[in-house]
């Protein structure tokens, strides 16, 4: 009775593991598709919540740098942006509050120098001004964290939000 149960039990893990690589096989094909699920991405950023904030870094095991966050987040979906905050300045075009939607582009000025692009993150709530965003902070958090985009340190730096999805 005892081999039949473990038997029964090693065909379940087995059959378990074949349908989870079948489904990791599944979203893989999924994300090379033209059309990318902005919810999907959400879903792929958030488990890197709590990740350290490493300067110049896009490695999940080190930390993450926000332009290295966004960047590696997007790269798993098939799509290559900027690997440096400033390299959004000029990238897409700039959307109006009303027409901010999950999985666009928050982009901001330095907190020193209001001409130079500093930081980046990724709509993860719509609201327009009162919009939710998943970042590599390197302020007080120190790691990938939401932050509501209605609050004075981000409303006073905000340059644009692109949707970087768009055809």
């Amino acid at each position: 009775m005892k081999a039949l149960t473990l038997i029964s039990l090693l065909l379940f893990i087995t059959l378990s593991s074949f349908n989870l690589k079948k489904e990791k096989r599944q979203i893989e094909n999924n994300s090379s598709q033209t059309e990318i699920n902005r919810d999907s991405i959400i879903v792929y950023a958030k488990q890197y919540l709590g990740t350290p904030y490493v300067y110049a870094s896009s490695n999940p095991q080190k930390g993450f740098d926000c332009s290295g966050f966004v960047s590696y987040v997007f790269k798993n979906f098939g799509m290559t942006l900027p690997r440096s905050s400033s390299g959004y300045k000029n990238l897409g075009q700039a959307l109006k509050p009303e027409e901010f939607k999950v999985g666009d582009v928050l982009v901001f000025y330095g907190y020193k120098n209001r001409n130079v692009v500093g930081h980046v993150g990724i709509i993860c709530e719509a609201n327009g001004m009162q919009s939710k965003f998943i970042h590599a902070s390197s302020g007080k958090a120190q790691q990938v964290t939401i932050t509501a985009l209605d609050t004075e340190h981000y409303t006073k730096r905000f340059y644009k939000c692109v949707d970087v999805l768009a055809k």
